[in-house]
């Protein structure tokens, strides 16, 4: 391949084009083997890294716009060479030719297995965390501004919407009719969070602070020693009541409680990786606003999985209904997958204040951040209601998405068959344009080239399917380094296993050399050690040294393995008690939505009993020699 310091990535490809032709030889023979890899290290001169991570993934969205929409894919328009009399690519032709018309359109017999192999090859790198320029940092920042601009001129239906709904009669039963008035679904979805929310407590909330850092820049345990909460956090949520453990507590801290500040400050815009096609912006809440967003947040989802009217309809927890809505839709097209763009940009301030009871939106807006700070220091006020960061973001986005939606809903039916996972909606398809309508009428924006409303191709949740086959790619995100990293050496360990599993056997090889190469020895799984460990390891890669534990009765090996540094830092007595009364009791839960590859459980050290002394940093793990 191309002799780059990408060499190890371009043998990857090599790979798995090989494991292409060895189970796929009738169709990708040698021929087809060699002038593949001669064109791919052509573009990889001519485009560079690019190619993998760019162009081929474009690739791999025209076909699935094709299968989703029955939009035609045109070969020349993506930048690949046509087949004779064809829109189709040369480039992977033979299993294009499976899939697709040569003008296009999707086959009626649509081969699954040549579909799953060009988006396995087409999507491998999508996702590849590389450095990303100043220009795209700030294309994303433009971004966040003008989604404020636009949803702020919003604001003058959703006044006309509040006062057109004032007017209707508050006590006329619920009639399903199909595309109802705005007005009409604005009532509607009043009745049904009215619903929701008419049994919920909002004091009935244990605060806590999130995992991710703050606009007040305050270390880990610092948060626990108030210096500024809100003016209007105490209105709803005082002081003596939220931020102390007792009434001693506030007599003790009377002191430093008269100095505590009620300022109302910014959140803080931070851009963090993403992938190569930019950074992700999130917004850093300040502390006191995370501490109460985090309580009602972990009390809501509570709430909102286990009440009848919403527990079959609206998750948070569990991506598994969605994800099996995606299998089904592909195999009788019965449901369609709708995705939204922006989905947490662009639920405004006003559009919760039009749908949510009035009650409801005193206690979420009390622990909103109403401006934020961009990188650049300028202060922008926030028309939406709560940026990706915030606690709040999530669970009012489904909500929001599902009152819509079954509000809309022209039968009882439809209600039932609607599905939403923050911005991920499964649908009925007969109800899928008319869902469409209504939620870009409230401001939302569907994602109409990741949204599925024809054919047999779905995606949702992670999950990709077609005609009821899995299609979902394995897609690598942590760029490899030929020097030790953790992140590096687990991250690998699953791509393997992942490879592996989906019989990429020369690929799976090729992972496994490249790790011994940098990090000696690998365990295998069959030595059943609580480690980072491999499907199968050839006997001279494997570790050598090994000993006999009498203790535990068992034979230990000296592997690698994970180990996150703890940090022991002894607070004030009462701030101690303060985090064991909001931690100490509540099960480790993980910020990251699942993915398809994931790393292994026991990746993580042994879990030690919780002490209200020790810390552990974020992404500060390091590689060990252990015993195991």
């Amino acid at each position: 391949m191309v002799p780059n310091k990408r060499q190890d990535e371009h043998k990857l490809i090599a790979a798995f084009l090989n494991d292409i032709h060895m189970s796929h030889g009738v169709v990708f023979n040698t021929r087809s083997l060699r002038l593949t890899l001669k064109k791919v290290e052509s573009r990889l001169r001519s485009e560079g890294f690019g190619f993998l991570t760019k162009t081929l993934p474009r690739l791999g969205k025209a076909l699935d716009k094709a299968l989703a929409s029955q939009t035609p894919l045109s070969a020349t328009a993506l930048g690949f060479k046509p087949q004779r009399g064809s829109e189709l690519p040369i480039f992977m032709g033979e299993f294009f030719s499976r899939v697709l018309h040569p003008t296009g359109t999707v086959l009626p017999d649509a081969c699954a297995d040549s579909i799953r192999v060009i988006r396995d090859f087409c999507y491998l790198f999508y996702k590849y965390e590389l450095p990303y320029s100043a220009e795209l940092e700030q294309n994303v920042i433009d971004k966040f501004v003008k989604t404020e601009s636009d949803i702020s001129n919003l604001s003058g239906l959703f006044e006309s919407l509040t006062q057109a709904a004032l007017l209707r009669n508050a006590d006329r039963p619920i009639r399903l009719k199909p595309n109802m008035a705005p007005v009409d679904v604005v009532r509607e979805a009043r009745i049904l969070l009215y619903k929701v929310f008419q049994d919920f407590d909002f004091r009935d909330i244990v605060p806590s602070h999130g995992p991710g850092a703050v606009a007040t820049r305050q270390q880990l345990w610092s948060k626990y020693e108030w210096t500024n909460v809100s003016s209007r956090i105490r209105q709803k949520y005082p002081l003596d009541e939220y931020f102390y453990t007792s009434l001693t507590h506030v007599a003790d801290s009377i002191p430093s409680l008269n100095q505590v500040k009620d300022e109302d400050l910014p959140a803080r815009v931070i851009l963090v990786p993403k992938d190569s096609r930019g950074p992700r912006l999130i917004s850093c809440e300040p502390v006191d606003y995370q501490w109460i967003q985090q309580g009602i947040m972990r009390r809501l989802v509570q709430h909102i999985e286990e009440l009848e009217l919403t527990k079959f309809n609206v998750f948070f927890t569990n991506q598994q209904p969605n994800q099996f809505g995606a299998l089904l839709g592909s195999r009788t097209g019965r449901y369609v997958t709708l995705d939204l763009n922006e989905a947490s940009d662009r639920v405004s301030v006003g559009l919760v204040r039009l749908l949510f009871p009035p009650h409801v939106c005193e206690y979420l807006e009390c622990c909103r951040s109403s401006a934020t700070v961009l990188p650049n220091g300028k202060v922008i006020p926030l028309q939406k209601f709560a940026p990706m960061g915030s606690a709040l973001c999530f669970p009012i986005l489904a909500l929001t998405v599902w009152a819509i939606l079954t509000a809309a809903a022209p039968d009882a039916d439809t209600r039932e068959s609607i599905l939403v996972y923050g911005d991920d909606v499964i649908a009925p398809s007969a109800y899928a344009v008319n869902a469409i309508e209504q939620l870009e009428t409230f401001g939302l924006k569907v994602n109409r080239d990741k949204s599925c409303t024809a054919g047999f191709f779905r995606e949702s949740c992670g999950t990709d399917a077609f005609k009821g086959a899995s299609v979902t790619p394995v897609r690598l995100r942590t760029p490899w380094s030929s020097s030790p990293s953790p992140e590096v050496y687990t991250s690998w360990i699953a791509y393997a296993n992942a490879m592996h599993a989906r019989k990429y056997f020369n690929c799976y090889d090729q992972i496994v050399r490249m790790l011994h190469l940098v990090y000696g020895a690998v365990p295998a799984k069959d030595m059943q050690l609580a480690c980072p460990s491999l499907v199968e390891v050839p006997e001279y890669m494997r570790p050598r040294i090994s000993r006999t534990n009498r203790r535990l009765q068992k034979r230990q090996w000296r592997v690698l393995d994970i180990k996150a540094p703890i940090i022991r830092h002894e607070m004030p007595g009462w701030s101690m008690l303060l985090r064991f009364f909001t931690e100490g009791a509540r099960p480790p839960t993980s910020d990251r939505k699942p993915t398809l590859v994931t790393r292994d459980q026991h990746l993580i050290e042994d879990v030690a009993p919780f002490s209200v002394r020790s810390y552990t940093r974020r992404k500060t793990s390091k590689l060990v020699m252990r015993w195991r």
